[in-house]
């Protein structure tokens, strides 16, 4: 049997947004699930000798949080927090649809889950720190490190919008917010951003006594 030949390829479409919310509330919606529900499961996980990344569902209709997750890689290597959240998600009897949600992610997430995230059937996903701020900041190069060494992919090389999803950081949000609102909004942002340095540092000075493979 002669192999088909792969289709021809198709201009990526980004999904159209549908979430309702201006880019004041969207911020205000994910700065409370970053600091009120992602925050407190991460100072556990890293008390656990997990790393500092963690995720969260939100409802697009009103920015409630429908789960939070942090990173239990001490637990299974592949639990990063993108993927430790799509299995607790998926554990419920019934999984809401992803159609409504939005994918929030403390961080650029990594390859796998991106492709997790896809899989999942999320039409967009938010990000807090960047990659290179995961390599420069919190000492994890490895998400720039696979996507240059498996992909051959720069940073940024990557398409934010696709035909799968539409990615947006949380510092776009907070850009796009009502002047007005923007200084506060900023202010929460720094103090979320120093407690992760906080974070960031305890899990370094104990992460020799884990068993994380790619520590």
């Amino acid at each position: 049997m002669t192999p088909s030949a792969p289709p021809a390829a198709t201009p990526a479409t980004p999904p159209a947004s549908d979430i309702p919310l201006d880019d004041t509330a969207l911020a205000e919606a994910l700065l409370d699930a970053l600091e009120t529900h992602i925050l407190p499961l991460t100072r556990e996980g890293v008390a656990r000798g997990n790393k500092i990344f963690g995720a969260a569902v939100l409802r697009k209709s009103d920015g409630a949080v429908v789960m939070a997750e942090t990173n239990a890689e001490t637990e299974n290597p592949l639990w990063h927090g993108e993927v430790h959240l799509l299995k607790t998600l998926h554990e419920l009897p019934e999984p809401p649809d992803p159609r409504g949600l939005i994918f929030l992610s403390t961080h650029e997430p990594c390859s796998m889950c991106l492709s997790a995230i896809t899989w999942a059937g999320f039409d967009n996903f938010f990000d807090f720190f960047t990659h290179e701020d995961s390599r420069d900041s919190f000492a994890i190069p490895h998400d720039l490190r696979i996507l240059k060494e498996v992909f051959t992919l720069d940073p940024g090389g990557y398409r934010r919008e696709n035909a799968y999803w539409r990615a947006r950081s949380v510092a776009e949000v907070i850009a796009g917010a009502d002047p007005a609102r923007q200084p506060a909004l900023r202010a929460r942002a720094q103090r979320i951003a120093d407690a992760y340095a906080e974070l960031s540092a305890a899990y370094q000075s104990g992460k020799a006594g884990n068993a994380i493979p790619l520590a």
